[in-house]
C-alpha cells in the first residue's frame, strides 16, 4: 500500500515515525511519502517538505506568512496526485491538514486523522469539515471520545497515547554516562524546554534563564529542538551554569530533578517522565489577545486538561515573569510537594490507556484499506 503522511510539527514527526514502524509490521510492501522530519527520515527517505519551513506560531505570524503557506498548500495537492495514495494521514497540524483534507475527499482519497486536532479547545465549528472530509479519526486523549461521539455523533476510535509508546521504545540512558557524555557535572538538573519554534523560543528562554543565579546548587540544561541550531540559542546563554543539549529532550528528562516547560505536548512527556515542572506560556501579544476571545478552557497543559484539575502550575503571559518563576520553581523542589505531584502523575498515565497507540492506529488503518 501507498501511505501518504502530513505533520507539520516536532511532535507530529515523533509519532508519525512510530506509525510508520508500525505500518511497516502491517504491510511489509508499504511505502511512504510524507511531510515530517529527521525522525520520519529514518523509516524511509521520501521527505517532501520538513516541518522546520512550515512551523508559523500565533494569529499574527500566520497572517505574515500567508502567501507561503498557500504555496505549500498548491504543492502538496500535485505531490499528492503524482503519488497517487491509497490513504492519506494526516497528523495534527489542522490549519494545513483540515484543507488538504477537503481537497482530497473531493478527490476521491481515503482520508485519515490520527492526533485529533483541538477542537474542544477552540474552533470548535471545525467538526463540520471533520465529519464531512475525515474518514476515520484516531483520537489520544480519554474525553476526546465522549467530546466527539456523544456532543457530535461522530464516531471515533480512541487508540491511547503514542507518547507513551514512545517513551517505553527509547533507550534507556546511564546517568553517569549521560552527564559524562555533555560535560555534565555532579548537581541536581533543572531541565529547560523552550518550544521548537524560533517565535517561541524567544519569548520564553530569557525568562525561564532568568532564575538561574539563584540556584546554585543545581545546574540548567536546555532542551534544544532538533529543527534548531545552537547558534540561536546561544544569544540567550549568559551564565556558565547553564548548559545545552540538542535533541536529546527524553534522555535529558529522564536524568532531571525538575523542569521549566513551555505548553505543549512536551508538558506532557515530563508528566510521564515523572518530573516536577512548571508550566510556562508566553505568546504575542495579538495573538494572546485573540486567543483569549477564542479559547474557552481552565487549563493550557495537556496535564491538567487530562485530569481535570490543577497539577501543574501554569504562568501564563504576564504571571510568566521571574519572581512568580522563581516561587513555582521553588515549591515544586519542596520534597512534600513533589510527593504529591507524583501520585498524580501515576493516575495521569493510568487515563491515557498505557502502550499501543502506535500498534493500534496502524492496524486500524491497515484494515479498513486493504479490500
Amino acid at each position: 500500500m501507498k501511505y501518504y503522511i502530513i505533520a507539520g510539527e516536532a511532535s507530529g514527526d515523533l509519532h508519525g515515525s512510530n506509525l510508520m514502524k508500525a505500518l511497516l509490521k502491517e504491510d511489509v510492501n508499504a511505502t511512504f511519502r510524507f511531510w515530517g522530519g529527521d525522525l520520519m527520515s529514518e523509516t524511509s527517505d521520501t521527505l517532501v517538505k520538513h516541518y522546520r519551513d512550515l512551523a508559523f506560531m500565533g494569529f499574527a505570524e500566520v497572517l505574515m506568512n500567508l502567501k507561503t503557506i498557500f504555496k505549500n498548500l498548491s504543492f502538496c495537492k500535485k505531490d499528492i496526485e503524482a503519488f497517487n495514495p491509497d490513504v492519506i494521514i494526516f497528523i495534527d497540524y489542522p490549519g494545513f491538514n483540515l484543507r488538504i483534507a477537503k481537497w482530497a475527499k473531493q478527490k476521491g482519497f481515503k482520508t485519515h486523522y490520527y492526533i485529533s486536532p483541538q477542537i474542544w479547545a477552540w474552533k470548535e465549528n471545525r467538526i463540520k469539515a471533520i465529519q464531512r472530509d475525515v474518514d476515520n479519526m484516531y483520537v489520544i486523549l480519554p474525553f476526546e471520545k465522549d467530546f466527539y461521539e456523544k456532543k457530535h455523533n461522530y464516531p471515533v476510535y480512541f487508540v491511547g497515547h503514542p507518547t507513551i509508546d514512545a517513551i517505553a521504545n527509547r533507550m534507556q540512558v546511564n546517568e553517569y554516562t549521560f552527564r559524562a557524555d555533555y560535560e555534565l557535572n555532579e548537581k541536581p538538573i533543572i531541565a529547560i524546554l523552550p518550544g521548537s519554534r524560533k517565535q517561541e523560543i524567544k519569548k520564553m528562554l530569557s525568562v525561564m534563564l532568568s532564575v538561574v543565579k539563584d540556584y546554585p546548587y543545581y545546574q540548567f540544561v536546555i532542551a534544544g529542538a532538533p529543527s534548531q541550531d545552537y547558534s540561536f540559542y546561544k544569544q540567550f546563554i549568559k551564565n556558565t551554569n547553564v548548559r545545552f543539549i540538542s535533541n536529546k529532550t527524553y534522555d535529558l528528562l529522564s536524568v532531571s530533578s525538575a523542569a521549566l516547560v513551555t505548553s505543549g505536548t512536551a508538558t506532557l512527556e515530563t508528566a510521564l517522565f515523572k518530573v516536577p515542572q512548571v508550566v510556562c506560556y508566553k505568546g504575542n501579544w495579538i495573538s494572546y489577545q485573540i486567543g483569549k476571545l477564542v479559547v474557552n478552557l481552565e487549563y493550557i497543559s495537556l496535564v491538567n486538561l487530562i485530569m481535570n484539575k490543577k497539577v501543574v502550575t501554569e504562568l501564563i503571559q504576564n504571571d510568566f515573569n521571574k519572581n512568580t518563576l522563581k516561587k513555582e520553581l521553588d515549591n515544586i523542589l519542596d520534597p512534600y510537594q513533589r510527593a504529591k505531584l507524583f501520585l498524580d502523575y501515576y493516575d495521569l498515565e493510568k487515563k491515557l490507556g498505557g502502550k499501543g497507540a502506535s500498534d493500534n492506529t496502524a492496524k486500524l488503518i491497515y484494515n479498513s484499506i486493504k479490500n
